[in-house]
């Protein structure tokens, strides 16, 4: 993937996105014209103009659910911290890790490459590929394992670096993930050049990667797991229950802006947004940008009505 990016591609790109930005200066008569950001005021300013609470919704929404527009623009205007993801999501291992528990852990996490550290991850020492792992003691080979003898470089990137700069540094060295550290030399997220290269072309899915398929899927009585871009009206159907309380929450038009709104924040996967009406809602897949599927839990009263509805 790497090398079909080069730092003079980049910077011919950056170039060019320099002239339009600067011919579109003019603000455009036709309003289908209008960049992302003049659509999204437009949209937040209607008349008669809303309430600052109404406007707070549909921003919440907007954020949950558009994220960052993809473009080239993006490798300039973005930095390292805007795309990082935070440490504590950060899988890595212990450089004294044994042979069979770095197999389970390359299985678990689904990963390709692993960033080691010795004692804390605040001392990392490299990175290790399960290609190499698969090289060196797959296959049946034998021989002393040794995690050391397997690491490769990292890099290291600030928060503030320019998510350009840190691409063409990663073409040059060869390497496809950076730790982000922080002004005390401890670790403060991680950054892979997947991560680069989706700012630009919009999200990229592998053969690792789930299958969404429809906007929702029944795994048991009272439990759905639900993309985030699901519109409300149509979730608030299936699952027999509103899930609109207050004012603020009418002008919300997906399940992610809801949860946003909850929140006021991108919440990391993982973590339990708890309803008024009793539903939870559990983050299943998040970056730091914004929310990406959801599983939805019923109340215990609602999920035994719904089963014996159901018998």
């Amino acid at each position: 993937m790497g090398s079909s990016y080069d730092g003079s591609t980049v910077a011919q790109n950056a170039s060019t996105d320099d002239n339009i930005s600067s011919e579109a200066s003019e603000p455009p008569s036709d309003p289908a014209q209008k960049g992302f950001f003049g659509r999204l005021l437009s949209a937040l300013t209607p008349t008669p103009e809303p309430s600052p609470d109404a406007q707070q919704a549909q921003a919440a929404a907007a954020t949950a659910t558009a994220g960052q527009l993809p473009g080239i623009a993006n490798l300039r205007k973005l930095r390292v911290d805007d795309v990082a993801i935070p440490k504590v999501e950060i899988a890595a291992v212990p450089l004294d890790i044994g042979k069979d528990e770095l197999v389970e852990v390359f299985r678990q996490q689904g990963f390709s490459r692993l960033p080691v550290y010795k004692g804390t991850l605040d001392h990392p020492q490299g990175l290790v590929l399960l290609k190499d792992m698969a090289l060196q003691h797959g296959f049946g080979a034998g021989g002393r394992f040794s995690l050391k003898k397997l690491l490769r470089p990292i890099l290291y990137a600030p928060p503030s670096m320019p998510l350009n700069v840190l691409l063409q540094k990663m073409q040059k060295e060869r390497v496809h993930m950076a730790l982000v550290i922080d002004e005390y030399g401890g670790v403060d997220g991680l950054v892979t050049i997947e991560d680069l290269i989706e700012t630009v072309i919009g999200e990229i899915e592998d053969e690792h990667d789930e299958a969404e398929g429809a906007l929702w899927k029944l795994e048991k009585p009272g439990v759905w797991l639900i993309q985030s871009t699901a519109p409300l009206d149509e979730v608030e159907a299936e699952i027999g229950q509103g899930l609109r309380i207050g004012e603020d929450d009418e002008d919300i038009d997906t399940l992610g802006g809801l949860v946003f709104l909850r929140t006021g924040r991108v919440p990391a996967r993982g973590e339990i947004v708890p309803h008024e009406s009793g539903v939870e809602f559990e983050i299943v897949d998040a970056d730091p940008r914004r929310i990406k599927r959801l599983r939805l839990r019923l109340p215990e009263a609602a999920t035994q009505a719904m089963t014996k509805s159901e018998g």
